[in-house]
């Protein structure tokens, strides 16, 4: 398709998975368009953005979670609606309105922060060692992008290692002519009125190979929190056979089992505190009787009183509460 062509937005326009908590479209509205062209972003810094408040965002930031070794997406506007992250000169060709749909990448392209970071021990994505599940992520929105919007996954520019790739003179900036033409995937580096040098050397050759060798697997939904699942569990039905239970209702929820538990065990307790005083009162009636008798030894019949009581086995037969 022509990147002059037809205007109008077509296909699903929200990538599955990706958060809206950060939706900028409703303030700062947008051309409509069909993108044919992914322009690719790093955000020089390890946790999302504010964008100035939208004033400067991307149509999707995708945010690392190192634990669980995948992306985090945000969205921003539609796929089909031009975002904000690209500069575009007065009486220049068109930059962020031309059919382009933007995606930032949480981590850095510069090998002097990435060392700083690394020193420090921050956790981060450096563009040009990305690993393999960042890689997969990556092809994954690509492979949907290709598939619901015919974004080619194809890249004919080269993405230059940063610093050398900043700068207007950078050898890889595209003309205005090459710009209108091209369609596919390019980096910030490639835009022309543009300065900035991002991504760095974006392994795009990985990331599109793995999107047209449908590899990667596509965006789950999170994993349940511990207070999720604790949640599912203990409202989850008839789980538990619950012994002395109606036999019209011989199966309880956990949540009720446990209750139901934590009841019996507090009238065992109370059983059991209730049989020590009687046993106590009873050992000081027969320790106050012995006293009374002439020639027999009090303590020693407490002893052998209590000797015997401490040996019964007592089974306690508790009642349902």
């Amino acid at each position: 398709m022509s990147r002059t062509g037809a205007r109008m937005k077509s296909g699903p326009q929200r990538f599955p998975g990706a958060s809206i908590a950060y939706w900028y479209q409703t303030q700062y509205g947008g051309d409509s368009m069909e993108s044919n062209v992914i322009v690719w972003h790093t955000t020089e810094g390890t946790s999302l953005p504010s964008y100035a408040g939208g004033a400067e965002a991307p149509n999707f930031t995708a945010k690392p979670d190192f634990t669980a070794q995948r992306l985090t997406w945000f969205q921003h506007f539609d796929f089909d609606t031009s975002s904000r992250a690209l500069v575009n000169l007065a009486g220049g060709v068109e930059t962020n309105t031309l059919n382009v749909c933007q995606v930032e990448i949480v981590g850095t392209c510069d090998p002097g922060t990435h060392e700083k970071w690394r020193t420090a021990g921050y956790a981060h994505l450096y563009t040009p060692e990305l690993p393999d599940w960042a890689i997969r992520d990556l092809a994954a929105f690509a492979k949907w992008a290709h598939d619901n919007h015919g974004v080619p996954l194809t890249s004919d520019v080269t993405f230059k290692a940063y610093p050398g790739s900043y700068g207007t003179s950078n050898g890889v900036r595209m003309s205005a002519a090459k710009w209108t033409a091209f369609t596919g995937h390019c980096g910030h580096q490639h835009v022309p009125e543009n300065l900035h040098g991002d991504p760095g050397l974006l392994p795009m050759a990985a990331i599109l190979t793995a999107a047209e060798g449908g590899t990667t697997t596509p965006q789950e939904d999170d994993m349940p929190t511990a207070d999720e699942v604790a949640k599912a569990v203990l409202t989850y039905d008839g789980v538990i056979a619950v012994p002395g239970a109606p036999a019209t209702n011989p199966t309880w929820t956990l949540s009720s089992s446990v209750t139901e538990i934590l009841k019996r065990q507090d009238k065992a307790n109370a059983t059991l505190a209730a049989q020590k005083a009687t046993i106590d009162e009873l050992v000081k009636a027969v320790a106050t009787l012995a006293a009374g008798i002439g020639n027999l030894d009090p303590a020693a019949i407490v002893r052998q009183l209590t000797a015997a009581i401490e040996s019964i086995d007592i089974h306690l037969d508790v009642p349902n509460a």
